[in-house]
């Protein structure tokens, strides 16, 4: 295990996690978390022997939005604000290795953002998801208008933003926004579950597998079809499939 100023570290076998520690603010992000994030990812995307990552807070605050104080004084100094968190937010959403989110409790702004860049979301009952950014006078910063509008529809979309209303646990399965509710006993657990489910799984079908499904999200539904058929061409030419299905054929 290892802690900066921001996170917590540690390996589970082939898992990584990520602590979200900044409890005196109620995580809230500011810039020196978004580059431990990004660089223990980075770090992570070229380590063969991590094969999942876990983002994770404590049991009240996933992560508390957008650090005030630190925004407010860099809009004082630089007409370029917020150039760099975006920079560093790409570095965790353009992950190539299969991301997972153990919400509970706010995640708010930046906080739903990071979230919503995981592949998989289980949440605790106790999570909110929101965007206060309208309230305070801004737009929301990192994707979330566009994403939302994909995941939930203009309506529920316009909801969140402009009223700034949080969306429950319940309510984000419902509307497909999470991968589903757990019970926070059970969450930190469950998502160590799924990230070891993952990491034992043919290591290159599981990245090809991945991207395709990230490729095809903004694409139309033939060229979706195509390239999912053309991905599983490149998945059977590997020499991965070829010892599985070796192996699956000698147990028939």
């Amino acid at each position: 295990m290892e802690q900066t100023n921001t996170i917590i570290t540690e390996v589970e076998g082939s898992v990584g996690i990520i602590t979200f520690n900044r409890p005196d603010v109620s995580n809230a992000v500011n810039l020196e978390m978004l580059n431990d994030t990004s660089y223990q990812i980075q770090t992570w995307e070229y380590d063969d022997n991590i094969r999942a990552i876990i983002l994770k807070g404590n049991a009240n605050f996933f992560a508390a939005g957008i650090d005030i104080p630190e925004l407010s004084q860099e809009i004082s100094q630089q007409s370029l604000a917020l150039k760099a968190w975006q920079d560093e937010f790409a570095k965790i959403a353009n992950c190539s290795k299969p991301l997972i989110a153990a919400v509970s409790g706010y995640a708010l702004g930046i906080g739903c953002d990071i979230a919503l860049a995981c592949d998989i979301i289980l949440a605790s009952d106790s999570a909110q998801f929101g965007y206060p950014e309208v309230s305070i006078g801004m737009v929301p910063a990192f994707g979330s208008c566009s994403k939302l509008v994909k995941r939930i529809g203009k309506a529920k979309t316009m909801e969140a933003i402009l009223t700034g209303k949080a969306i429950s646990a319940e309510e984000a399965s419902l509307a497909g926004l999470i991968s589903r509710v757990v019970s926070l006993s059970d969450l930190s657990a469950e998502a160590l579950k799924v990230a070891e489910r993952i990491a034992s799984l043919p290591y290159q079908a599981v990245m090809q597998a991945k991207e395709t499904i990230c490729q095809v999200e903004n694409m139309n539904l033939q060229n979706g079809i195509e390239l999912e058929a053309k991905s599983c061409r490149l998945s059977i030419n590997t020499e991965e499939f070829r010892q599985m299905i070796s192996q699956l054929a000698q147990k028939i």
